[in-house]
């Protein structure tokens, strides 16, 4: 049994976990928390530290195999954790299940092992989290034959693998999909697009393949935000940010090939976007081949896909003018995890008023326009408007009236 001065509940046994496979100071990768873990309090007489809370956050409820981990991830995770055994280079997806000390009992590990090895047939790694003073030789012993890792948690919150896992094959879900989207370089938690007009973004790969700088010549002819330009030019996939060099992908050199086709050279291409320049006309009215290019380009945007489809699915159920609530509450039935992340912000505040702690969407916050992500409600459906594809722009949440922002297809089939 730990001792009274030291207890590791499951929440702060969980938050450790967190923190040393998701450090706050790493570049890459995403990890939500199960929306138990969002209330105030743990089991009947205990409190959970807000500070631990904070570490938590973000919370949703994502399934994965039969039930709902404690924590779901994706991240490159480095030869400490993981056994040597890898497929390819893609970051894995993690799930943890957490353990910890009660005021009855021990933790109980061997279940956790059980619970984390179900999870394998949707993920990658499985871990449980445990305060290191009860991981026994038979739990350890469990831990290998099911292909689990173990993580030892002390109670100075120092985290040491006790069993390392192999990274395995899974089938890819709605619900895992949404957190390999937030990991990738197109997710949107923690980001924003910065810029609502897609001219913007398209410009980036003919400034990038012109003779002179790149960002002196987007600030010339196109946009001074340079930096936001550059962000949003890789969310939708036109280039490959990296910190070495900037290179086009497939879909960039697309556009560049578009431009040298309509214009001959890119840098008339860019000169014609100096008659753009705070221009309010919707923009594949404005310049319609553009506007056909940009519709391309934004389709092949993940959450693009996904919200036309359940769009026209809502048109065909009689919703045709449906309010941004209406939106996510019918999303949400369908794909609750890519809902949640693709609509609502990850403050740990946010997520527990629009989820509650067994992970059912709440109407009433909703209509409060503050708890929407920005990159969606604003600069996404601005992008979507301008390429055709909505009827209306977007609006900054705190401009919102959630009741009032409809999501309508200009065309419905």
């Amino acid at each position: 049994m730990a001792s009274a001065a030291s207890p590791l509940s499951e929440p702060r046994v969980l938050a450790h976990a967190k923190r040393r496979l998701f450090p706050d100071d790493a570049d890459d990768g995403y990890a939500v928390v199960n929306t138990q873990f969002s209330s105030d309090r743990w089991l009947a007489n205990e409190a959970i530290d807000p500070a631990i809370t904070d570490e938590l956050a973000p919370f949703n409820h994502v399934r994965v195999g039969s039930g709902y981990p404690d924590l779901v991830g994706v991240r490159l995770l480095s030869d400490q954790l993981l056994a040597v055994d890898r497929l390819g280079d893609d970051p894995p997806l993690v799930v943890v299940e957490a353990k910890g000390h009660t005021t009855r009992s021990d933790a109980d590990v061997e279940r956790g092992i059980v619970q984390a090895y179900d999870r394998l047939h949707e993920a990658n790694a499985a871990y449980v989290a445990v305060p290191a003073d009860t991981v026994s030789q038979s739990a350890r012993t469990l831990a290998r034959e099911l292909n689990v890792g173990v993580l030892g948690v002390a109670p100075d919150g120092t985290v040491d693998p006790v069993e390392t896992p192999r990274v395995v094959g899974n089938r890819t879900t709605t619900e895992t999909t949404a957190i390999r989207f937030q990991a990738s370089a197109q997710g949107v938690a923690g980001k924003s697009f910065g810029l609502n007009h897609p001219k913007n973004y398209l410009a980036y790969p003919l400034a990038v393949s012109h003779e002179r700088d790149t960002e002196r010549v987007l600030a010339e002819h196109v946009v001074r935000a340079t930096d936001d330009a550059r962000t949003g030019a890789a969310f939708l996939n036109l280039i490959d940010d990296q910190p070495a060099a900037t290179r086009l992908t497939p879909l960039g050199r697309e556009v560049v090939r578009f431009a040298l086709r309509e214009y001959g050279s890119v840098d008339a291409a860019l000169r014609a976007f100096d008659d753009w320049k705070r221009s309010r006309e919707r923009f594949c009215d404005l310049a319609p081949k553009w506007g056909m290019l940009t519709r391309r380009v934004v389709y092949d945007y993940p959450a693009t896909q996904l919200l036309v489809e359940e769009l026209q699915h809502m048109h065909e159920d009689g919703i045709s003018e449906p309010s941004l609530p209406d939106v996510v509450e019918y999303l949400h039935a369908l794909h609750p995890s890519f809902t949640i992340e693709l609509f609502v912000r990850g403050d740990d505040d946010v997520r527990s008023r629009v989820l509650n702690a067994d992970g059912e969407l709440q109407r009433e916050p909703l209509t409060d326009g503050d708890v929407y992500h920005s990159p969606t409600v604003f600069q996404l459906k601005a992008m979507l408007y301008h390429a055709g594809i909505l009827t209306s722009r977007g609006a900054e949440p705190s401009n919102l009236d959630p009741a009032a922002d409809v999501w309508a297809l200009r065309e419905s089939v």
